[in-house]
């Protein structure tokens, strides 16, 4: 999940604006995940079907 969608409990504010402590320690934290903590559910169900399509042209080259 990206923090740009998501709103702090503690101030009511954006997570990615960390205008509070919890904003700012939230927003580090999902940083701090690296490439996979930015990838979206849609890109993960991509790269899920190029995979399966993949394998079946795999299997049927054999």
């Amino acid at each position: 999940m990206t923090y740009d969608r998501l709103v702090c409990a503690n101030c009511a504010a954006p997570v990615n604006e960390g205008r509070c402590p919890v904003c700012r320690a939230s927003r580090e934290r999902l940083q701090e995940n690296g490439l996979f903590g930015q990838v979206t559910p849609a890109a993960v169900v991509a790269l899920l079907v190029a995979l399966v399509a993949l394998a079946v042209l795999l299997h049927q080259a054999a």
